[in-house]
C-alpha cells in the first residue's frame, strides 16, 4: 500500500499562485494514478485534477481548467498541483490521493490512499 503526504498549502491573495506537492512512499509510485481533491467548509469533497501512472494523460475539473495544472515526477515519487490565478472560492483543504487503477480516475471511491490534506486560503 502506498502512503501519500501533501505540502505547499498556505495563505495567498486572489490572483496569486501556489504549488502543492504530494510525496508518496511504500509501494512503487509508478503503479498508481494520482489525483487532487478539495473540500471547502460545509461542502463535500470534490474532484480537482488527476493524472495517469505515466503522466501521459491528465484531466482537470471545469472549475479550475486553465488555472490549475497537475504533473508528476516518478523519479521523485511526487505529484504536483500548480495553481494560478487563485480565487477566494478555491479556498479549501486540498487532498492528494493514489489509485491503483493507473488510468485517470475522477471518482473518490476509486482511490485507495489519501493524505491528511493541506489548507489553501485565498483572500480577496
Amino acid at each position: 500500500q502506498v502512503q501519500v503526504a501533501e505540502s505547499g498549502g498556505g495563505l495567498v491573495q486572489a490572483g496569486g499562485e501556489l504549488r502543492l506537492s504530494c510525496t508518496a512512499s511504500g509501494r512503487s509510485f509508478g503503479d498508481y494514478a494520482m489525483g487532487w481533491f478539495r473540500q471547502a467548509p460545509g461542502k463535500g469533497r470534490e474532484f480537482v485534477a488527476a493524472i495517469s501512472w505515466s503522466g501521459g494523460r491528465t484531466y482537470t475539473a471545469d472549475s479550475v481548467k486553465g488555472r490549475f495544472t497537475i504533473s508528476r515526477d516518478n523519479a521523485k515519487n511526487t505529484v504536483y498541483l500548480q495553481m494560478n490565478s487563485l480565487k477566494p472560492e478555491d479556498t479549501a483543504v486540498y487532498y492528494c490521493a493514489a489509485s491503483s487503477w493507473r488510468i485517470v480516475v475522477v471518482t473518490i471511491s476509486e482511490y485507495d490512499a489519501w493524505g491528511q490534506g493541506t489548507q489553501v486560503t485565498v483572500s480577496s
